[in-house]
């Protein structure tokens, strides 16, 4: 199994990533989602000139951000700084949509543009819009076409988006999922939560900021597909009738503000109620704890686990993390 990364766009994302191919990290995926975080190319551009071995890539562009030709260049010229070390994740988008107000893509729409950018990176022309499009760049602008070797995975959770990866792809990304392990060669999953100190119970307070994020996602994520389910959940309740409070037409901005990175007010009002799912819902434990529920995605079929460290301190997390799961560097 792989053990990987993955980092909101920031300005200090670059040093955590060359610290985290020090550690032995196989991969580093950057997030895409422009309302909550800096610019994912800039950053994996700025990653690719301070590391030599680590893997870049998106996790996850989203088609209706960007034309196919936009994500073909920077591809490109991220796979020319960084020769053989880039993977490229598509989706039909959860914040990269939901922080613009709109609900998820259709497959329908996703896989087109993952058939015209796989095309492109080809060096073929393509049909977009009712006319022909086709990379140009001249030699030193980009890699040469064709990019060879890049893979492409489908964050895919469900049967569509599974099917769609089956057809299209060479593997899966999934968020905390992995029913879909052994479905393809690669089943990616995120992961989150952090590795407990010595006698740290797991409510502390740097528990809070460390894996809280990941416990108050699963609200966000249940309120955006399911509304008042939000309120089987400890607290869910209180926090949706916060949330509610905003504006209808604003609203996706409150559920999501702070998404992945810290606890919003909605998601601090509850703390107390949910602080008990942080060791059902994210990867928190003793570093024994830890290291066992990797081996048992291992076990189930999961090809890579891509952690992302989270709170003030992400260095410590990074490297507490890639000393439970054993990597070489720790």
């Amino acid at each position: 199994m792989e053990i990987s990364c993955a980092l909101p766009p920031s300005a200090d994302a670059p040093a955590l990533i060359a610290e985290a191919e020090r550690l032995g990290y196989t991969r580093a995926w950057c997030y895409d989602s422009p309302v909550l975080y800096g610019d994912v190319w800039i950053t994996l551009a700025l990653a690719a000139a301070r590391t030599s071995t680590i893997g870049l890539g998106p996790a996850v562009l989203v088609p209706s951000l960007r034309h196919p030709m936009v994500n073909a260049a920077a591809i490109a010229h991220l796979a020319a700084l960084a020769p053989g070390r880039v993977a490229v994740t598509l989706g039909a988008g959860f914040t990269g949509r939901m922080m613009l107000g709109q609900r998820a893509m259709p497959w329908s729409k996703v896989e087109p543009y993952v058939a015209a950018l796989r095309a492109l990176l080809r060096g073929d022309e393509v049909l977009w819009d009712g006319k022909i499009i086709g990379m140009l760049q001249a030699p030193g602008h980009g890699a040469a076409r064709p990019v060879a070797d890049l893979p492409i995975l489908l964050a895919a959770e469900g049967p569509k988006g599974l099917a769609a990866a089956q057809r299209l792809a060479d593997g899966v990304f999934t968020l905390g999922y992995v029913q879909q392990a052994g479905a393809l060669p690669w089943c990616a999953t995120l992961q989150f939560g952090t590795v407990l100190e010595d006698g740290e119970h797991p409510t502390s307070d740097r528990v809070r900021e460390a894996a809280g994020p990941a416990v108050a996602v699963i609200y966000h994520a249940v309120y955006e597909r399911t509304g008042a389910g939000v309120d089987g959940f400890p607290g869910g309740q209180i926090w949706r009738e916060s949330v509610e409070l905003a504006p209808e037409d604003a609203r996706h901005l409150s559920v999501h503000d702070g998404h992945l990175v810290k606890l919003n007010r909605h998601d601090r009002l509850i703390w107390e109620k949910s602080r008990d799912l942080t060791t059902q819902l994210t990867l928190t434990g003793t570093p024994d704890q830890v290291r066992a529920r990797v081996a048992d995605m291992d076990k189930n079929g999961v090809t890579e686990v891509a952690y992302q460290p989270m709170g003030p301190d992400k260095l410590r997390e990074l490297r507490a993390f890639a000393a439970a799961v054993g990597l070489k560097g720790a």
